[in-house]
């Protein structure tokens, strides 16, 4: 089971959250809905956010309550994003370069779907 050091409570499927931080195609502040929560000692989080983007293996940091939220929009919270500085990579904000289409969390670069869709026309399909 998680700790309860943890940075905040466990949530819960069907809780409502907001990104705290940039991911590939879902900007920070994007609200959301928690729709799986997988793991025993390492929670990871699938939400489907308003935007129609839904994204998996979310960590618990990058995710807040409606409440959260606005306690660290009124508190400016700078200082903790300057703090998460070193997580870009694992928060998924580089996609890359070449863009691509996200399906259950996984990124399928644009150039494999450009390789698909050349094959295609190739065999006539």
């Amino acid at each position: 089971m998680a700790t309860k050091d943890d940075s905040a409570e466990i949530l819960r499927k069907g809780d409502r959250v907001v990104l705290t931080t940039d991911l590939r195609s879902v900007p920070a502040g994007t609200k959301g809905k928690v729709v799986l929560v997988v793991g025993l000692s390492w929670i990871r989080y699938w939400v489907a956010f308003d935007n129609g983007v839904a994204v998996g293996s979310v960590n618990r940091k990058h995710l807040a309550t409606p409440a959260e939220w606005r306690r660290r929009l009124e508190r400016g919270d700078e200082a903790e994003e300057a703090a998460d500085g070193g997580d870009a990579a694992e928060a998924g904000a580089d996609d890359g370069g070449g863009g691509g289409y996200t399906h259950a969390g996984v990124l399928v670069p644009q150039l494999l779907i450009d390789r698909s869709k050349a094959a295609r026309e190739r065999l006539g399909a």
